[in-house]
């Protein structure tokens, strides 16, 4: 059918590695609470380093949230995240465009 899934707030919830085998989907998205502060503080940015690294081995892409400043992309891309979201980059919006 050409579907593609992603896990929302990965990290967040201590049991999350081990689903990571069984579960289908394509894409984790990385828990917005590690991503944005890792430009500061280490063990953010080692969570969503490993979040990272293990999501490569199993065959999935990353997603971080919760991307606000252009040094976090940065260090995002050196981490090679796949994707990103973020007010970085735009505001939500509604889905008909209009403000």
């Amino acid at each position: 059918m050409g579907c593609q899934f992603a896990l929302d707030d990965f990290g967040s919830g201590v049991s999350s590695f081990g689903y990571l085998k069984n579960l289908p989907v394509d894409f984790l998205k990385i828990d917005g609470e590690f991503v944005k502060d890792i430009t500061s503080n280490p063990v953010n940015y080692a969570m969503v380093k490993s979040i990272n690294k293990i999501s490569k081995v199993i065959g999935k892409k990353t997603i971080a949230e919760y991307v606000e400043d252009h040094e976090t992309v940065d260090l995002l891309a050196e981490l090679n995240v796949d994707y990103i979201q973020g007010y970085v980059y735009s505001r939500p919006a509604p889905i008909n465009g209009s403000l």
